[in-house]
């Protein structure tokens, strides 16, 4: 059940009917939202019952610190086991540690799996030892912009709530101005798999502490997105030991390659994402088993690379002249080429594209010659062209068709090629008038 229900029970609210309903159930989508979080919101919680995913907005429980919470008559119990809620969520919401650390452990009666703080503030410590050896059904935690004392320091009030954190799944800190995460809480999270930590302040030196050897065993997917990380080198450094790590996502940093760098990345990675990291040259070494790369928004001119394994490859809004070589990419099914410097695709690449299932080459500065909008009208028949076909692709040459689409270039035989057509018509009328005399 949500921790406002449970905050209530404890502290013997429930019974604060007849106050303003400030609760609102949508029923198409099982969707409960209560705002302003105090006593006041009680007798309408109740319709919340029927909710998969309930959500409070506003409020300020400062004032229930002295409160005492008493624990759940056996019925009490029942209840919440029958509730169907999924998903709680507190947004905007001023949290006392030290009252949340007295609730947390009802929901362990409850069947909610996400629990999620959104703009909160954390104020105050709390005292966690009543969860020493309590598990809890939730498997994914997140907060968002929330505002709370720093991790480090915080690791006794963690090791409290260790038998639920080896149980979490997923895990979410982001925009919360994290600078650190000390590796002794990283090695808490035995089964976590995804890792979001992204919109924070987490620079290169940061990194090898919070995935020192023994944390996070299982974690497979991992977003260092919009940090503050500069080293290519370094990251590669940081995730060394995670070695089930399948999904990386370093975008929007301002990373630096370094030319001279060995450090070799885990086996494991197949999704690699550096779009938008201020890169004029592919980095090396990439992962060698990559499935998914996305250098997209960087400042490439060329892509001279080789991944036997890639299947896409997304290199949208950067400087590139021509296409990467195909030839190096033999099972690629995917290419994303769009806002690049391309003009033309030659016969024999468009004849390789044709073969992948998703190709993309929109708001190229293309022109459309005979030969130039010939290939792209034969890549579109293929059906594999993105949904930006036609709109997206317009000529800039030749000056006759510039801000045409490429789609009503006209490119037939007689148009392109009017001397191999008008050559022999001129013969075969030529033969006719000597066989008439």
């Amino acid at each position: 059940m949500s921790v406002a229900v449970l905050l209530l029970l404890g502290l013997g609210l429930l019974e604060a009917e007849g106050r303003r309903n400030r609760c609102f159930f949508n029923r198409t989508r099982e969707y409960c939202v209560c705002y302003n979080l105090s006593e006041e919101t009680a007798g309408s919680l109740i319709q919340c019952l029927a909710a998969t995913v309930v959500e409070f907005q506003g409020g300020d429980l400062e004032k229930y610190i002295a409160f005492p919470i008493r624990d759940l008559d056996p019925s009490a119990i029942d209840t919440l086991g029958s509730l169907i809620i999924q998903k709680i969520i507190i947004r905007g919401v001023l949290v006392p540690e030290i009252l949340l650390a007295r609730v947390l452990k009802f929901f362990s009666y409850t069947n909610v799996k996400e629990l999620v703080f959104d703009s909160c503030v954390f104020q105050g410590t709390g005292d966690w030892h009543e969860m020493d050896g309590q598990s809890l059904p939730i498997l994914s935690l997140s907060f968002h912009n929330v505002t709370s004392a720093p991790l480090t320091g915080n690791e006794k009030a963690f090791s409290s709530l260790s038998m639920w954190l080896e149980t979490l799944q997923e895990l979410a800190v982001t925009g919360s101005h994290v600078t650190s995460l000390p590796c002794a809480i990283g090695k808490l999270f035995r089964a976590l798999h995804s890792l979001d930590l992204a919109q924070n302040s987490l620079g290169d030196g940061s990194l090898i502490p919070a995935f020192c050897q023994g944390a996070f065993p299982q974690l497979q997917v991992l977003s260092l997105q919009h940090n503050n990380l500069t080293s290519y080198h370094s990251a590669c450094e940081s995730v060394q030991l995670l070695r089930e790590l399948r999904d990386l996502n370093l975008s929007q940093n301002k990373l630096m390659a370094d030319p001279s760098s060995s450090c070799q990345w885990s086996a494991s990675l197949r999704i690699f994402n550096l779009s938008n990291t201020g890169l004029d040259e592919i980095p090396t070494p990439l992962p060698a088993n990559l499935e998914v790369l996305d250098m997209s928004y960087n400042h490439l001119h060329a892509v001279d690379i080789s991944l036997s394994s890639l299947k896409k490859l997304f290199l949208s809004q950067n400087l590139l002249q021509a296409i990467p070589s195909l030839r190096n990419y033999p099972v690629l099914d995917t290419l994303h080429l769009d806002n690049n410097s391309i003009t033309e695709l030659s016969w024999d690449e468009v004849k390789l594209l044709g073969r992948l299932q998703d190709v993309s080459v929109a708001d190229n500065p293309f022109n459309c010659s005979c030969s130039g909008a010939r290939g792209l009208q034969s890549l579109a028949a293929t059906g594999h062209l993105g949904q930006g076909w036609p709109r997206d692709y317009m000529c800039q040459s030749p000056p006759g068709y510039q801000g045409w689409l490429v789609a009503a270039v006209p490119v037939s035989v007689l148009q392109c090629h009017r001397a191999a057509v008008v050559a022999p018509l001129c013969v075969a009328l030529a033969l006719l008038g000597l066989a008439g005399a």
